[in-house]
C-alpha cells in the first residue's frame, strides 16, 4: 500500500485506474480493494482526497425523496443512504438524524407541497407527511413569519463529508491501493489491451480504466473519443455561522426545489454550527471557487426570511464549491465494453449519499465489461477520529489523556482540537497535503478566530510532519 506525491510507481501495470479522489473515487476505489489480487490505482491531480466537489457541499445524508422516480440517481441515492448509515456507525463518521422540512411560504409553493410527496411515495419513501402552518411554527419556533405549511421529511440526516471520503480513502490504501497524488491525467491512448495514461508524474498503464473525474469527468471521457454530455460548473456559496447559532435551528430548513437544485437551505451542521446556502450559479469556469459579495448578501437577505435570528449571529466562515452539472436530471454513469473503460458523470449533490451504491453499480459494470473479479472479502474496519459534536471528543476522553496526555493538550481553541489529534492525522495512512487537508481532518483553524491565535503552530506542526513525509 502507498500514499505518493512523486512518481508514479516503475514498471507497474494496474489491473484498475480510478481517475478522481473525491468521495465517489475513493467509494470505487474502496470497493475495488474489496477484491484481493486486483492491483488498483487511484489518481488525483490535487494534494489531497477530497479537494473538489467533495469538499464543500451542503454535507446532507438523502434519503432522495426529491429524486426524479425511476432515475439511476433515485435508485443509488436510496441504496447508497442505506449503506452509508450503516458504514457511518461502524465507521465512527458523525451523522445526525434531525429531519428535514420542506417549508412553503407562498400559495404555489404550498401548491406542490402534495406533488413532491407523491414523487416521495414513488421513490420508495412513505415515511413524509404534510404539516399545517401551526406544527411547522411548534417544530420551528424561531421560523420567519409567513410559513404556510411543510413537508417533513424524517429520515433526512446531516453527515461529516470529509470523514466519509477519508474513511474510503484510508481503507483502501489499507487494503493495497496506491493512492497517486499530484497526478493529473493528461492524455489517454490505447497500447494493445492496456490504457496508457500520461500524467504529470510519468505515463501510466492499467487494463481499465475508471472515470471519476468530477468537475473534469467530461475532459477525461473527451480523452477517450467521446463526448456524450457536457459539465458545467453551478457554484454554490455558503454561509457558515457560528455555534451560538445552533439553537435557533432543529432541522435541515429546504425551500421547495427547482430547476436549479434545491434552493437555499438553513442546516444544522455535524460540527455545532449553522450553515446557510448555497446559491445555484452556472459559470464557465471549473476553478472558480471564490464567494462573492453579492452571493453572500443575497443568502443573508434569504436566512433572514427563513429564520430572521440569523442576522444577528456572527458568520465563522464563508465558501463555496462547485457541482459538476449536465443536461440531465440524472447521473451519467456509462460502460464501454470494447474499451474497457466506465464513466462516472454528472454526480451531483447526492454523489456523497450515492457513494457506496455507485461504487458498486459501478464494479458490476465492469465486471460486465470483462473485468475478472476474485471473490469479494470485507476489507478490515476503519475506525476514524471523531470530529463531530454530538459524540465524545478526544479533549473530553479522560482515559485516553491519561494513556497519552498529548489528547489533552489543546492546540486549536475555538474547536477544542488537541496536539495528539494533530499528531496522528499528520502520522495517518492518508495524511494531509496541505494545513487546510488537516483542518479538515481535525477542525484545526476551522473556528471563530479561523486559525488566527492557533494558526502559527498548527503550521509549524504540519510543516514538522510534512517531513517526516509518507511518500
Amino acid at each position: 500500500m502507498a500514499v505518493t506525491r512523486r512518481g508514479v510507481p516503475p514498471d507497474v501495470a494496474y489491473d484498475v485506474t480510478v481517475i478522481g479522489a473525491g468521495v465517489v473515487g475513493t467509494a470505487v476505489a474502496r470497493e475495488l480493494a474489496r477484491h484481493a489480487g486486483l492491483r488498483v490505482a487511484l489518481v488525483e491531480a490535487a494534494d489531497d482526497v477530497g479537494e473538489g466537489t467533495s469538499k464543500a457541499n451542503t454535507a446532507i445524508l438523502h434519503t432522495g425523496f426529491d429524486a426524479v422516480p425511476g432515475s439511476l440517481e433515485s435508485r443509488l441515492v436510496r441504496e447508497g443512504q442505506r449503506l452509508l448509515t450503516a458504514y457511518a456507525a461502524e465507521s465512527g463518521i458523525p451523522v445526525e438524524p434531525v429531519g428535514a422540512l420542506l417549508v412553503a411560504w407562498d400559495g404555489e409553493q404550498l401548491a406542490a407541497l402534495p406533488g413532491l410527496l407523491e414523487k416521495a411515495e414513488r421513490n420508495g419513501y412513505p415515511a413524509a407527511r404534510l404539516l399545517g402552518p401551526a406544527e411547522v411554527r411548534a417544530r420551528e419556533p424561531h421560523l420567519g413569519p409567513g410559513a404556510l405549511g411543510a413537508l417533513d421529511v424524517p429520515g433526512e440526516s446531516v453527515i461529516c463529508p470529509w470523514t466519509t471520503t477519508l474513511a474510503y480513502a484510508t481503507q483502501a490504501v489499507r487494503s493495497g491501493v496506491d493512492l497517486l497524488l499530484n497526478c493529473r491525467v493528461e492524455a489517454v491512448s490505447q497500447s494493445g489491451e492496456s490504457h496508457l495514461l500520461s500524467t504529470s508524474r510519468g505515463p501510466l498503464r492499467t487494463r481499465y480504466l475508471v472515470n471519476a473525474a468530477g468537475l473534469h469527468a467530461d475532459t477525461v471521457d473527451r480523452l477517450l473519443g467521446h463526448d456524450a454530455f457536457t459539465v458545467t460548473p453551478r457554484r454554490g456559496q455558503l454561509i457558515v455561522y457560528d455555534k451560538l447559532a445552533r439553537d435557533l435551528v432543529r432541522h435541515i430548513l429546504l425551500p421547495v426545489p427547482t430547476a436549479l437544485g434545491k434552493g437555499v437551505l438553513v442546516a444544522p451542521t455535524v460540527y455545532g454550527n449553522v450553515l446557510l446556502g448555497p446559491t445555484a450559479e452556472e459559470l464557465d469556469d471549473k476553478t472558480a471557487t471564490g464567494t462573492t459579495a453579492e452571493g453572500i448578501a443575497a443568502l443573508r437577505e434569504k436566512g433572514h426570511r427563513i429564520l430572521p435570528e440569523l442576522h444577528d449571529e456572527e458568520i465563522t466562515a464563508v465558501y463555496a464549491g462547485l457541482r459538476a452539472a449536465t443536461d440531465q436530471d440524472d447521473y451519467r454513469i456509462s460502460a464501454h465494453k470494447e474499451q474497457r473503460y466506465v464513466t462516472v458523470g454528472g454526480i451531483r449533490s447526492t454523489g456523497l449519499t450515492a457513494s457506496l451504491a455507485i461504487a458498486a453499480h459501478v464494479t458490476e459494470l465492469l465486471a460486465g465489461t470483462g473485468l475478472d473479479l476474485p471473490e469479494p472479502h470485507d476489507p478490515e474496519p476503519v475506525r476514524m477520529p471523531n470530529i463531530g459534536e454530538a459524540f465524545p471528543r478526544l479533549y473530553q476522553r479522560a482515559d485516553l489523556i491519561a494513556a497519552d496526555p498529548a489528547y489533552g493538550e489543546i492546540v486549536c481553541h475555538c474547536e477544542r482540537v488537541t496536539r495528539g489529534e494533530i499528531r496522528d492525522a499528520l502520522a495517518a495512512a492518508v495524511p494531509p497535503g496541505s494545513p487546510d487537508g488537516l483542518r479538515r481532518r481535525t477542525r484545526a483553524r476551522g473556528g471563530r478566530c479561523q486559525g488566527f491565535y492557533c494558526g502559527a503552530e498548527v503550521r509549524e506542526l504540519y510543516e514538522r510532519g510534512a517531513e517526516m513525509g509518507t511518500g
